[in-house]
């Protein structure tokens, strides 16, 4: 079977919020073996979204039309008006629907406008579809030639309403196809790289699927695997993980929602040891981090925010004469920084970082905008790094991939045991 999902906003076409119903509607829909071949955002407009509605449900491939937003009580939710438009019926009151409202209001004591009874409008001979998070019931109709559910725009509403409503009156009609997702997190590794490395994995027409997306210097690897059963649709996925895994090795520093902070949180844990941070240029960022994570006490000590080079001289022991003839952006201070802060804090490793983010500053072409040193120092020693992350960079992306290379650094320095 094949969707459409329409989103109804004014606010969504004018990108003052942003559509997260619809990609959670297709993911939903995905699993389900439910092909989603359109995404459609209208505007607040009847006419504009009855045609809408009208062309998909007599033109368009798609069985399945799931509308979300617009059924509110205000005279810009359009839906149901332009619902009834498409379909050929007039709206009338649902004295079920109208029962639900009241209903509502009732257990949170509230006194019902006359305003909310509008919702209680439903075109005629159409499903009414429970809302037992909010005001506004959905709208079923299902025909030979179709299904269209329109649910709120609310998420926590119309999550609800899709899984206790949609989802039931579709069972047997779609088919017992299930299509599984898994997501491997990289870092360090560019995505072209990257697919070359899974070339021949990214044939368009190969089940699994495998595509990439490319986000703050992390690369996800996307893989849907699709079969006529779950078991089955497991199987083929859990081998093409196990493959991607091999082939990029440690790049991958994470699945599903992870984060670089929480795979090198796990290793802290793992290897038992601590961990302290002097920073410049992130202004305390990366230490941010670092305590993002729950339970990050077991493993974060300390962080030094050593903005001025005062600050480097006097929490970090950093030489005066070394600043003053290498700069403060240089492999010696960073050298300097990560030392200083092991040795104060008493930290199995310590990491520094100092560069440019600009959006001044630099000097090119020796110091440019973006230029950054990283230091990393355990008890076998001391290894800095030097990145040009480019001057095309903002100040905050600047910053934010200064503290992801530094939290990589760090896996990677984990993943080979540890301080010794």
């Amino acid at each position: 079977m094949q969707a459409a999902i329409i989103s109804v906003g004014t606010e969504l076409t004018t990108g003052q919020v942003v559509d997260t119903n619809a990609a959670w509607l297709a993911g939903e829909l995905t699993q389900r073996g439910v092909q989603v071949v359109e995404h459609i955002t209208v505007a607040d407009d009847v006419e504009r979204l009855a045609n809408v509605i009208r062309r998909t449900l007599h033109e368009s491939a798609s069985k399945l039309m799931v509308v979300t937003g617009g059924l509110g009580p205000t005279k810009d939710d359009v839906t149901r008006e332009a619902v009834a438009a498409a379909i050929g019926q007039p709206l009338e009151e649902s004295t079920e629907a109208l029962a639900q409202i009241e209903d509502f209001f009732l257990r949170l004591q509230r006194r019902m406008s006359a305003v909310d009874r509008v919702q209680a409008m439903i075109p005629r001979g159409a499903t009414i579809l429970p809302n037992r998070r909010g005001t506004a019931p959905g709208i079923g109709w299902i025909r030979d030639n179709g299904y269209l559910f329109a649910l709120p725009g609310v998420p926590s509403e119309m999550k609800a309403m899709f899984v206790e409503s949609v989802l039931p009156l579709l069972e047997g009609v779609t088919d017992k196809t299930r299509t599984l997702e898994a997501r491997l997190h990289c870092f360090g590794i560019g995505e072209a790289k990257l697919g070359e490395r899974l070339a021949d994995l990214m044939n368009r027409g190969r089940n699994p699927l495998i595509g990439t997306t490319a986000s703050g210097a992390v690369v996800t690897v996307r893989i849907l695997a699709t079969a006529c059963d779950e078991a089955e649709a497991k199987s083929k996925l859990a081998a093409d993980v196990a493959e991607v895994r091999r082939r990029l090795g440690s790049a991958v520093f994470g699945d599903a929602e992870d984060r670089l902070q929480e795979a090198t949180a796990r290793l802290l844990v793992r290897e038992r040891k601590t961990v302290a941070v002097a920073e410049s240029c992130t202004g305390g960022l990366l230490a941010s981090s670092l305590t993002d994570v729950p339970g990050s006490s077991a493993y974060f000590l300390r962080g030094y925010v050593a903005y001025a080079d005062q600050a480097k001289i006097d929490l970090l022991g950093v030489s005066e004469a070394m600043i003053a003839s290498e700069g403060a952006v240089s492999e010696a201070v960073a050298r300097a920084m990560a030392v200083g802060c092991r040795d104060a804090s008493g930290a199995d490793l310590a990491l520094s970082i100092t560069g440019i983010a600009g959006p001044s500053g630099g000097i090119p072409p020796e110091k440019p905008v973006g230029l950054v040193y990283i230091g990393l120092v355990d008890s076998t020693g001391v290894q800095v790094k030097r990145f040009l992350f480019g001057e095309h960079l903002s100040r905050d992306q600047v910053r934010d991939r200064s503290c992801k290379a530094a939290l990589n650094l760090l896996r990677l320095r984990l993943l080979e045991g540890g301080a010794a």
